[in-house]
């Protein structure tokens, strides 16, 4: 692998960033992440590749901006090979991900400055074009096995944990989420002080506006999923068990108790039987729709006609969900753990419930419901906080200064 060109010390800086997913692979939070960050540092100027994974009927390489002459700045996304074989398992799919990524990146032209390296799933390709290259790398942990499992139990959990210990020791600096994020990390995988920066994830509000258009369809839009007197309390959210979910079902027969007129509206991929079963057995199945993954359309048009959103995660290192509902206007309800309490602002933008507890979700939903007028005026101040706060382009200068610390470093043997 041939070494790369001195680094340039005027020019904006030329960023390779690897990813496991990008849309049209959406699989959580990380691919809207990924394209959003890509997409704003290429408008300050940078030029950016992103390498990622395969996804069928996309083209292998895509230019993304610039869409018109005249304009500074580039992003290319370039997509992996297929499989060549069929993987034994999960862990023989990363490999082959990341073997794939390094293909795909061999067959290119370019040089890079700098690599940005998201989660550990790229994180044996990341280390690999580190050393080969000679550029500094610089990963995002967006969250933790330590912390999605709450602790270390067998070995497929210690595996992954081991390759988020690499990612983060390779790497320069180390960039989460959120304060809470960074002191896990620095818990878990006794990443230095020095090494961790926070940098918040940002939202483009524009993506969740309503068109006048759309504005138009909405009643008839919501009659899908409400009657006319029903309030709709949304989830958004993976299905799995620390998006807290199944707190939700054990809070409805408290919400409906004392306010029957509502209907439980829960988004998401992933296996919903267990919900629908201990909603069955509650009594309260007919109260609640679960779509499972919805478009990009339809969510946005959710957001525009729901009541309330609700987020009652057990670990959250962010919360970006919580930031959409905020942009779109929506009261939110959240639990109190992790990055919900950087994004919400307790009785200001949001309201905070006590973590695993449905009797305080229930709470929290009541509050919306039951005083409308609050509950708007505290979703307008959210949309104006996530504006002053969470914009892509303030997110993509803090970045840009963490790419600039980690090429003005000095070089290590």
């Amino acid at each position: 692998m041939k070494a790369q060109q001195p680094k340039r010390t005027s020019a904006p800086p030329r960023v390779l960033m690897l990813s496991w997913e990008f849309p049209p692979r959406i699989i959580g939070g990380l691919a809207r992440h990924v394209s959003e960050l890509s997409l704003a540092l290429a408008k300050a100027g940078a030029e950016v590749e992103v390498i990622t994974a395969h996804v069928a009927g996309t083209p292998a390489k895509e230019q993304i901006w610039p869409r018109g002459k005249g304009r500074a700045g580039s992003l290319v996304v370039r997509r992996a090979p297929p499989d060549p074989i069929h993987p034994l398992d999960f862990i023989a799919s990363i490999h082959q991900l990341n073997f794939g990524l390094l293909q795909q990146f061999l067959g290119g032209e370019r040089s890079f400055d700098i690599i940005h390296a998201h989660d550990w799933l790229v994180a044996q390709a990341a280390w690999t074009l580190k050393h080969g290259l000679g550029v500094p790398l610089v990963c995002t942990i967006h969250a933790t096995e330590h912390g999605r499992q709450q602790g270390i139990h067998t070995p497929l959990q210690s595996y992954i944990h081991a390759n988020e210990w690499l990612l983060t020791y390779e790497s320069w600096r180390v960039i989460c989420c959120s304060g809470f994020m960074a002191e896990e990390v620095k818990r878990v995988h006794a990443t230095p002080a020095g090494k961790l920066r926070v940098i918040p994830n940002g939202i483009e509000a524009a993506r969740l506006r309503i068109s006048p258009r759309e504005k138009e369809n909405l009643a008839e839009f919501r009659g899908r999923w409400a009657a006319p007197e029903e309030k709709i309390v949304l989830f958004v959210g993976r299905m799995v068990r620390e998006k807290g979910a199944h707190i939700l079902i054990e809070a409805m027969p408290r919400v409906l108790s004392a306010w029957s007129k509502a209907k439980f509206v829960i988004v998401g991929g992933g296996w919903t039987g267990h919900l629908a079963s201990r909603a069955a057995a509650l009594g309260v199945r007919n109260r609640m729709l679960l779509p499972g993954f919805v478009s990009e359309e339809d969510l946005r048009r959710l957001y525009g006609v729901a009541d309330a959103a609700v987020f009652p995660s057990l670990y959250e290192p962010f919360g970006i969900v919580a930031l959409e509902a905020m942009a779109a206007g929506v009261p939110v309800v959240t639990s109190d753990i992790g990055g919900f309490r950087e994004v919400v602002r307790p009785g200001e933008t949001g309201i905070h419930t006590w973590a695993n507890n449905p009797d305080s979700l229930a709470w929290g939903i009541l509050e919306v419901l039951r005083n409308p007028e609050e509950a708007a005026l505290r979703a307008r101040r959210a949309m104006k906080e996530v504006k002053a706060r969470f914009a892509w382009d303030k997110v993509a200068d803090q970045a840009l200064a963490v790419y600039r610390e980690a090429l003005n470093k000095p070089k290590r043997r």
